[in-house]
């Protein structure tokens, strides 16, 4: 038996009652564990989605270059045969090449005397195919500023774009563009990889 202070009037040691609490759910970290792995996972599909657009544009002030893929790309191929093989089939476009050749001396805009007979040798073909359009997109290497360079990109596609005029091809069918120091080609480390980034790539976009 025991007294009203839970003590045994008996002798008998006293009664002790173990009251176990319920734990809790803390159902506000479930739900903020959930948001934050519905956040990543919208992240990982925007990430995917960039990555797998077929195109990518390049905006800068007035001047905008559209990417092909790099796998549409002919990379250190002969703008003369290349060109005019492509424009002989039935390839769709858009279509890159790159010169062989023609690169620009550091900061300077205008076709060295060597590289002359490329341009003319493009002028002859895209006379050849009068319906052909192309974009010429100009390339620096990364000395100099961001800004800078896309001045100069714009400047040494505009000068191809007057060599072609000169020769003969129309004007409204050459669009120009700068890619400023983006998307390299070589590295920006050495002298001869810095010479390969300011080049100019032609791309043909209708034929």
């Amino acid at each position: 038996m025991a007294d009203n202070d839970g003590k045994r009037t008996d002798g008998a040691p006293p009664t002790h009652i173990h009251i176990e609490k319920k734990k809790k759910t803390n159902w506000l970290a479930w739900l903020l564990l959930a948001l934050g792995v519905l956040a990543a996972l919208l992240a990982l599909s925007r990430c995917n989605h960039r990555e797998t657009t077929e195109t990518r544009t390049t905006t800068t002030s007035n001047t905008v270059v559209a990417e092909t893929p790099t796998a549409q790309k002919s990379a250190a191929l002969a703008a003369t045969s290349g060109l005019g093989a492509f424009l002989a089939g039935s390839q769709p476009t858009p279509q890159t090449f790159v010169f062989e050749k023609l690169n620009f001396e550091t900061a300077k805009s205008d076709i060295r005397a060597s590289d002359q007979a490329d341009v003319n040798d493009v002028a002859a073909v895209l006379q050849k195919y009068p319906n052909t359009n192309i974009r010429i997109a100009g390339y620096a290497d990364t000395r100099g500023s961001e800004a800078a360079n896309v001045v100069l990109g714009k400047a040494r596609a505009d000068s191809v774009k007057a060599a072609l005029v000169a020769k003969g091809v129309e004007g409204s069918r050459i669009e120009t563009a700068t890619g400023g120091d983006k998307d390299p080609v070589d590295t920006n480390g050495t002298a001869s990889g810095r010479a390969e980034n300011r080049r100019i790539e032609l791309v043909v976009t209708k034929r």
